[in-house]
C-alpha cells in the first residue's frame, strides 16, 4: 500500500502515464509540466518535452514561471521561437499536447474565453493563447478539468474537439486525420472518446467518487465503459518525484494560495 497522496497529485500522475517513449510533447506551465517531468523520468526517458516559445528538449528543474522559463531547467537541446514552435506542430511534428478546460461538451469542444455572453461575460477566462492551435494540429491531445465545467453547449467556442462528432472533424478538411483529444481527466475520473461517434464515455472513476457523482456533474446522459475501472493508486516512487519536483502543485491551487497569503501577512507584520 503506498502512502497516502492529495488529489492534485493523483492526477499529475495520471496525465503523465498518457506519455510514450519517443513523444514529442508540448507542454504548458503547472500540471503539464509536472507530469511531464515525470513522465520523462520514470516512464518515457526518450520523450521530448518542449515549451510553447520553442525551448525543446528541456529537463525541468523546478517548476516553470511561464512558457518561455529556461531558468528553471537543468538543460535544453536548443531554443527556436514561438513561430517555429507552431510551424512544428501544424507540420505533424508534435504527438501530444496538454490543455486546460473552461467549459467542454459531449464532443470535446472547448471554451477557454468566458462564461456567459461574451461582451457581458459573468466570468473572463484566459483566452486561446495557442489552445486552438495545439488541439488542431496535434495528433493527439489530453485536456484537464480541474475547475470548469460539463456543458450541453459551450457559451464561446474557443477550441474544436470533435465539433458535431462523428467522422465531421475529419470530414471538414481543417485538421489532421485521427487527430483531436484522446482524453479528459478531471477531479471525479477520466473520460474518453467513442473512436466511432466520438462521444465522451466515463473511462475510469478515481478512488471514493461514485458513478452518481459524475453524473451529477454532467448535463447529458453520460455513457460509461462496461469495463469501467478505478484510477490506478500512485506509487511512492512518483508521489516522491512529484513532492521533490513540485512541492506547490502537489497541494493545489487553493492551499497554495492559502500559504502565499499567510506567508505575506508575516512578511508585512515584520515590516511593521
Amino acid at each position: 500500500m503506498s502512502k497516502k497522496y492529495t488529489l492534485n497529485e493523483l492526477l499529475i500522475i495520471t496525465c503523465a502515464k498518457e506519455i510514450k517513449d519517443y513523444q514529442n510533447v508540448m507542454l504548458g506551465v503547472g500540471l503539464p509540466t509536472t507530469a511531464g517531468a515525470l513522465a520523462k523520468a520514470l516512464y518515457a526517458p526518450n520523450a521530448t518535452l518542449m515549451m510553447e516559445s520553442g525551448i525543446i528538449d528541456f529537463e525541468p528543474l523546478v517548476p516553470l514561471n511561464h512558457i518561455a522559463d529556461a531558468h528553471s531547467c537543468q538543460g535544453f537541446s536548443y531554443a527556436t521561437d514561438l513561430f517555429s514552435a507552431f510551424t512544428m506542430t501544424y507540420r505533424g511534428f508534435v504527438d501530444v499536447c496538454f490543455l486546460g478546460v473552461g467549459q467542454i461538451d459531449k464532443y470535446g469542444n472547448v471554451n477557454t474565453t468566458c462564461v456567459g455572453d461574451y461582451r457581458n461575460p459573468e466570468l473572463r477566462l484566459p483566452g486561446s493563447g495557442g489552445a486552438a492551435d495545439f488541439i488542431s494540429y496535434a495528433k493527439k491531445t489530453v485536456l484537464t478539468l480541474r475547475g470548469g465545467q460539463f456543458v450541453e453547449k459551450l457559451d464561446y467556442f474557443t477550441s474544436p474537439g470533435y465539433l458535431e462528432g462523428g467522422s465531421s472533424r475529419d470530414d471538414s478538411g481543417l485538421y489532421p486525420q485521427g487527430s483531436g483529444p484522446s482524453m479528459l481527466l478531471s477531479t471525479r475520473g477520466v473520460f474518453r472518446f467513442d473512436p466511432e461517434t466520438k462521444e465522451m464515455y466515463l473511462s475510469r472513476i478515481h478512488p471514493g467518487v461514485t458513478i452518481e457523482e459524475v453524473r451529477k456533474e454532467v448535463p447529458w446522459d453520460l455513457k460509461v465503459s462496461p469495463n469501467l475501472s478505478q484510477t490506478d493508486h500512485p506509487t511512492d516512487r512518483e508521489i516522491d518525484f512529484v513532492r521533490r519536483l513540485a512541492p506547490t502543485e502537489s497541494v493545489g491551487r487553493k492551499v497554495r494560495t492559502e500559504l502565499f497569503i499567510e506567508n505575506a501577512l508575516k512578511r508585512a507584520g515584520k515590516r511593521k
